[in-house]
């Protein structure tokens, strides 16, 4: 017989799961394991001794996608208001650019061939699977390479950023083409959407920051939000490439003087500007913690270990993450040179690889134990980037022992010199 949870169950799950992802935060800061891995394990324990002990399993998938909807989207403007555009950046910017789009369509497209091989499925369908797998998650790597060099740290949010972007174009570009017959008005109408969304983007984004400056009150940060996830919505709702609504605000909000020049700069109250510019960056990033931390508790909530004992499920598995670090490993020797760890290894799936995933149509679906591949797919990533953090940690501390070490020989020598 089962019971369902009261309000005070919920109260108390709420709070109680906030303050374990703190901590475990903190955790994956020392240790260098993602705390995203500590959040799926814990909502699989959660899942588990709801069910031992009685409670009824509510369906929380609606939940799991508003959720992952929300939470992309405070992500992307997390990253857009940590992005400075400057001119010594243009370089790196350009590089992880490169770098994201050929990573992205070099494994989407050779994993495709593979689907197509082992399971049958056609070339473009199997793109609608293999894309959102060649996506790098922000949403793990940001508030994990903390620890990185600068250069490193600033590649890889560029490039995180960037393959969000470009996965969730493609990823809808192609469910477009799989859906309609013509392919050349396919593309005009894909290059005609973004064209029109980077414009619109451009010219909301000048009005909002001009508008929202001169609102007093301590509401209106909240209000900014609300009318970003409007905007994010009815840009889907017309087709067009919501994201880049964010990003555009974010960056033109944390460059507001580059953007604002000349009269154009004079709108501006800059004590203002830098007020909601501070204020955004503190609401954001909290507020994208909290739905962070739900999003990868449901989905460990909602996942079914069983699909990971099927052969198949790994074999194919093991076969995308071949080719992801493959792929991986020629473009970033291309660009980087030999200097590619721990970058090499910090290519993690998760929130928009899940959130794509659900997006694709019952009728293309392949079959739930692709569920299982997706599944596998991310935690062995999350594992491979834990285990290259914690030995690049490690490598940091044995340099820094090493440098005390011939520091402490020289002392040695210089008093014994001087003794003598």
């Amino acid at each position: 017989m089962f019971e369902t949870l009261s309000t005070y169950h919920l109260i108390i799950i709420f709070s109680v799961t906030i303050i374990i992802s703190y901590f475990f935060n903190l955790y994956a800061k020392k240790s260098g394991i993602p705390a995203v891995l500590l959040l799926i394990g814990l909502g699989i324990v959660i899942n588990y001794s709801l069910r031992f002990s009685g409670y009824e399993k509510p369906d929380l998938s609606q939940t799991l996608e508003t959720l992952g909807v929300v939470g992309l989207i405070l992500i992307v403007l997390e990253a857009a208001l940590d992005l400075k555009l400057l001119k010594e950046k243009v370089g790196l910017i350009v590089k992880s650019f490169l770098v994201a789009l050929l990573g992205l369509a070099g494994t989407a497209y050779l994993a495709a061939l593979a689907l197509n091989y082992v399971m049958d499925v056609e070339v473009l369908n199997a793109l609608l699977y293999t894309i959102p797998l060649s996506i790098l998650s922000s949403a793990i790597i940001l508030p994990s390479i903390d620890d990185l060099d600068k250069d490193k740290r600033e590649f890889m949010i560029y490039e995180s950023t960037f393959s969000d972007i470009l996965g969730i174009i493609g990823f809808y570009s192609v469910l477009t083409m799989v859906g309609s017959p013509g392919g050349e008005s396919v593309y005009g109408e894909v290059f005609g959407n973004l064209a029109l969304t980077v414009i619109f983007s451009i010219l909301i984004s000048y009005v909002l920051i001009y508008v929202f400056q001169n609102i007093k009150g301590h509401v209106k940060l909240f209000l900014l939000i609300a009318i970003l996830l409007l905007l994010y919505a009815i840009g889907k709702m017309f087709h067009l490439s919501s994201l880049i609504i964010i990003l555009i605000f974010g960056m033109i909000l944390n460059n507001y003087k580059v953007f604002f020049r000349g009269g154009l700069l004079k709108l501006l109250d800059l004590e203002r500007v830098e007020e909601v510019l501070d204020d955004m960056k503190v609401v954001t990033a909290e507020t994208a913690f909290v739905v962070r931390t739900f999003f990868f508790i449901i989905f460990g909530w909602s996942v079914y270990l069983g699909s990971l004992l099927s052969f198949k499920v790994i074999g194919i598995g093991l076969i995308i993450l071949a080719i992801i670090y493959l792929v991986r490993v020629v473009t970033l020797f291309i660009f980087n040179g030999t200097d590619i760890n721990p970058q090499l290894f910090l290519a993690p799936r998760g929130l928009i690889t899940i959130l794509l995933f659900f997006a694709i149509p019952d009728e293309l679906s392949a079959g739930e134990e692709f569920q299982g591949v997706l599944l596998f797919v991310i935690l062995v990533s999350c594992l491979v980037m834990t285990w290259s953090l914690i030995s690049y940690k490690n490598k940091l501390a044995q340099i820094g022992e090493d440098e005390e070490d011939e520091l402490l020989e020289e002392e040695e020598i210089i008093e014994e010199d001087g003794n003598s």
